[in-house]
């Protein structure tokens, strides 16, 4: 099954945090997985780091090349597909994430245990 990363597993993998647990590594680096990264995720690391509460990759196009991490445009569908979840979590970028990886099929590599609560596939970024 292909991946996408929730935008603290991609900034983890930046800054070679060793947050990332052995599994959740090991299923990034499967070369037979595609790995997505959403446009919702530059947003939101743009937003946070202008409030100052993170540091942002200034190369984030060459970071995901680097990595050989697949963009993933947010379409309308997948906004549309927004109003569908369950206000089991608030969070507008994790909501996004949530939809994008349902309507794709995609596992959602998240620390993040209030989205185990939607109906899609997680891979712990922690184990």
């Amino acid at each position: 099954m292909n991946l996408l990363l929730d935008t603290h597993v991609l900034l983890w993998i930046a800054a070679g945090s060793g947050e990332l647990g052995p599994r959740a590594a090991a299923a990034i680096a499967e070369g037979h997985r595609c790995v997505f990264v959403s446009a919702v995720t530059a947003w939101e690391i743009t937003i946070k780091a202008a409030l100052g509460r993170i540091d942002a990759p200034r190369d984030y196009l060459e970071m995901l090349d680097h990595y050989r991490f697949t963009p993933l445009d947010v379409t309308t569908a997948h906004a549309l597909a927004v109003r569908d979840l369950p206000l089991h979590h608030r969070d507008p970028f994790d909501r996004m994430l949530v939809a994008q990886a349902r309507l794709e099929g995609l596992a959602l590599v998240t620390g993040n245990a209030h989205l185990a609560a939607y109906d899609l596939r997680l891979v712990g970024a922690r184990s």
